[in-house]
């Protein structure tokens, strides 16, 4: 009997890949007018306090132990405080769709971990279409490289790079880990734990001068904390906790794509035959993670 192919992990995949694409407008929104670990902070601790408050009174949180919540705070850190954290000051000097093409970097930093920490060898398919989806966010961005002389671009492009190391590592961290609690309650402390730090942070990074409450400011926040934070977040873990790492990595080819065609749709932005080009070299790449992993998963379970 043929055994039928779980489609939620998929389903929660598309989501982070389709919501998390929006989110990088809307944090460029926010973070200009608000001090971005402050904006990050914010967002996290309400949406992982929102998260937590349901999950109080369904779920046995009396039986949470202090390594557990231990294990959320310290995966908080580097997948929220540094993770989000960082992009969101990066942001401050760095267009959103530069922001989402760096990344997009995520697939080749987790394979390289894999690879140096854990020692676990991808297949030549997975590599091949991991530089290939990353060849085409390069040629959609390619004329962001002239803005590469200015020293706020270049430590927001350095900062971005460390977020998604923290990212890569954070997650891979995470999948050994293995917690036996739902994603839902992992994503809710680590939210708050991640947004608790970006608070510290924000003490001593954030500039108070550039605070200012406005309208746009509000709806991207209320907008994050819903659908970026909550939604988005939390199908990521479930996703992360039922699918192969690189698999799911690849969310972060999708994510330029959709802040382009939104760009695109929404604020008239340039969309080009080059543009279209790097898309459909993007989609071939996620293709090929794609066919790789389920071609291991064959060889692993026996199948021809």
């Amino acid at each position: 009997m043929k055994k039928s192919v779980p489609v939620l992990p998929y389903l929660a995949l598309l989501a982070v890949s389709l919501i998390w694409g929006t989110t990088y407008l809307a944090l460029r929104i926010g973070v200009m007018k608000f001090p971005p670990f402050l904006f990050t902070a914010i967002r996290q601790m309400c949406a992982g306090m929102l998260l937590f408050t349901p999950l109080f009174f369904t779920l046995k949180t009396r039986h949470l132990s202090f390594r557990y919540v231990l294990q959320q705070a310290v995966a908080g850190f580097f997948l929220i405080t540094l993770g989000n954290g960082l992009v969101a000051w990066a942001e401050v000097y760095v267009p959103s769709g530069v922001a989402a093409v760096l990344c997009s970097l995520l697939p080749v930093a987790v394979i390289l971990i894999n690879l140096l920490v854990y020692h676990e060898r991808p297949a030549f398919v997975v590599v091949f279409g991991t530089l290939l989806g990353l060849g085409g966010m390069l040629l959609m961005f390619s004329e962001h490289l002239a803005d590469l002389g200015r020293l706020e671009y270049r430590l927001g492009i350095f900062w971005i790079l460390i977020a998604v190391l923290s990212w890569a590592s954070g997650s891979l961290w995470l999948k050994k880990q293995q917690p036996d609690f739902s994603p839902f309650m992992n994503a809710a402390l680590q939210m708050f734990f991640g947004g608790l730090f970006c608070l510290i942070f924000s003490f001593v990074f954030d500039k108070y001068d550039s605070l200012v409450w406005t309208t746009e400011a509000i709806y991207a926040l209320i907008y994050l904390i819903l659908f970026g934070s909550i939604l988005a977040y939390a199908s990521y873990l479930y996703a992360l906790r039922t699918l192969p790492i690189a698999l799911v990595s690849v969310y972060a080819y999708i994510n330029p794509v959709v802040a382009v065609v939104l760009g695109w749709l929404v604020l008239d932005e340039k969309l080009n035959l080059r543009i279209v080009f790097a898309i459909i070299v993007v989609l071939i790449g996620i293709f090929l993670v794609n066919r790789g992993y389920r071609y291991l998963g064959k060889r692993i379970s026996g199948k021809n």
